[in-house]
């Protein structure tokens, strides 16, 4: 999979974690995130959650207040970026309550151990969950 970007918003349209996997210069992301955002938060649930966007093709999610959307290249399979979006809700899920605002550091975290360099690399719950709490033990030992 070429994956170009991984972004969370929320349903006010503001960024809550971004992730590059193609150069995209600083000042230029916020147009773009906006851009993208704006256009997941306008279609009604009824449309497919599937859009063209410039050079990328733009697959969403959305779980409760939050919007899971992902650009990859024009080849890439609608239903698997669908597929892994699900998964790593499920881990974010399986690590936190309810409030991830509040551990962007570790939604990162399990992000980068499920995609690296735009290619998905690890899909398996249970090996990122345990990877997840080795580290944490070793941040937080008791």
């Amino acid at each position: 999979m070429t994956i170009k970007f991984f972004l969370l918003a929320n349903i006010q349209g503001k960024t809550r974690l971004s992730q590059y996997y193609e150069h995209v210069a600083f000042e230029d992301r916020s147009t773009l995130e906006s851009e993208i955002i704006r256009k997941c938060l306008m279609r009604n649930e009824n449309q497919c959650s599937f859009l063209e966007f410039k050079d990328y093709k733009v697959i969403y999610r959305r779980y409760a207040s939050l919007f899971f959307i992902v650009g990859v290249d024009s080849s890439e399979n609608e239903l698997a970026i669908l597929e892994l979006i699900h998964n790593y809700v499920e881990i974010l899920d399986t690590c936190f309550e309810n409030v991830i605002m509040f551990n962007l550091d570790k939604a990162h975290f399990i992000l980068d151990e499920m995609i690296s360099n735009g290619n998905v690399v690890e899909v398996s719950k249970q090996q990122i969950l345990d990877f997840v709490n080795l580290i944490c033990k070793v941040d937080n030992p008791k």
